[in-house]
């Protein structure tokens, strides 16, 4: 017996509803600025477990961005080195367990990255190097 167009059309209707409006997680865009002093360069790359999005040349004031969708089991991370004047530090740029933001504004500058939300910026440490 075949599935009439009104079965199908459900079908489709409830696919989009779980993909776009609930039972996954929404798309989570990060945005990395480059907020050095004395209009320093900014080399960065970013990588998570199954993504190494390639090494980005940010001039000053200028930014880097990616999408992704986070996974439903909270354990989406991406981690991004960042090198200027030959210095090497790196951060958790996107962690499920400490981020709730889907618009993560990023700002780099000597001593760490800050998150820009709004009406709040939370600035944090560079990692400690193993």
């Amino acid at each position: 017996m075949n599935a009439s167009p009104i079965t199908w059309l459900l079908s489709l209707m409830l696919l989009f509803l779980t993909t776009e409006a609930g039972l996954f997680e929404p798309k989570v865009h990060v945005l990395i600025y480059n907020y050095l002093q004395n209009g320093t360069d900014l080399t960065i790359h970013c990588k998570s477990k199954n993504d190494d999005l390639g090494v980005h040349l940010l001039t000053y004031r200028n930014d880097y961005e990616f999408k992704f969708r986070p996974s439903i089991l909270l354990d989406t991370w991406f981690y991004c080195s960042m090198q200027w004047n030959r210095t090497m530090h790196w951060f958790d740029i996107y962690t499920s367990k400490r981020d709730t933001c889907t618009f993560c504004l990023w700002n780099v500058r000597p001593k760490g990255t800050c998150l820009v939300e709004y009406k709040k910026v939370t600035c944090y440490s560079w990692n400690a190097n193993a």
